[in-house]
């Protein structure tokens, strides 16, 4: 009997990032089925519409931290700072992560509007100052020497046979509550990221961020 081999991946709902690549073997008539997904190593059950994840029993949260000019500051309100953190970090004692996410600049539209003026002028002067400017800087965000940093704050909730689903929710809450509260008298601002469109941005970014970042759509949250 002829061995037949019939190869089929399939590509389904590409928008929630999900690839899923299902593969027909068939081989001696005998038909084997095999499917891989993403979600066979993403640690994650659920994302809520509130923006909670549930992975196992644990209920997270993601919040984005503004971060402020430390180096700026005077000596007086550096030390301020310096104790405003200790009492965040006695305040909230608590499960939570700090995650600090580097990311290269996407400098796409900023060259291409100097392109553009690049092509409107005949000025030899401008388009050497153009040329050395862009050479410098793409070399510059190339050595990851012009990157920016996004921050963020997980707290983690353990969910029990004693407690309920809800009250994972009232408990992630005032949790972010104390962290806004005190972080504050930091100087930091502390944003909830409260939909599951914004979680799903998030966690693409971490895991895709090359591409994310080529495109820029991390900036359309930020």
């Amino acid at each position: 009997m002829e061995n037949k081999l019939t190869f089929k991946q399939k590509n389904i709902d590409y928008k929630n990032k999900l690839i899923y690549y299902k593969i027909n073997l068939e081989k001696g008539g005998q038909k084997i089925k095999k499917l891989n997904s993403t979600q066979n190593w993403l640690h994650y059950d659920k994302i809520f519409k509130n923006g909670i994840i549930l992975s196992k029993n644990n209920y997270l949260k993601i919040l984005k931290v503004i971060p402020i000019c430390y180096d700026l500051k005077s000596n007086f309100e550096k030390e301020s700072i310096l104790n405003s953190y200790k009492a965040f970090f006695q305040t909230c004692n608590f499960d939570s992560q700090i995650l600090i996410q580097s990311k290269k600049e996407n400098l796409y539209q900023h060259f291409s509007k100097l392109k553009k003026e690049e092509s409107q002028k005949n000025n030899k002067e401008f388009i050497s100052i153009y040329q050395n400017y862009y050479s410098y800087i793409s070399n510059l965000n190339q050595d990851s020497k012009s990157s920016a940093k996004n921050y963020f704050i997980v707290i983690k909730y353990k969910l029990d046979n004693s407690n309920s689903e809800r009250e994972a929710f009232i408990n992630l809450n005032d949790m972010y509550f104390k962290i806004k509260e005190t972080l504050s008298r930091c100087g930091n601002s502390i944003l909830e990221v409260d939909t599951k469109e914004e979680i799903e941005e998030i966690l693409f970014s971490f895991y895709n961020k090359n591409s994310v970042y080529e495109k820029g759509e991390l900036n359309r949250i930020y």
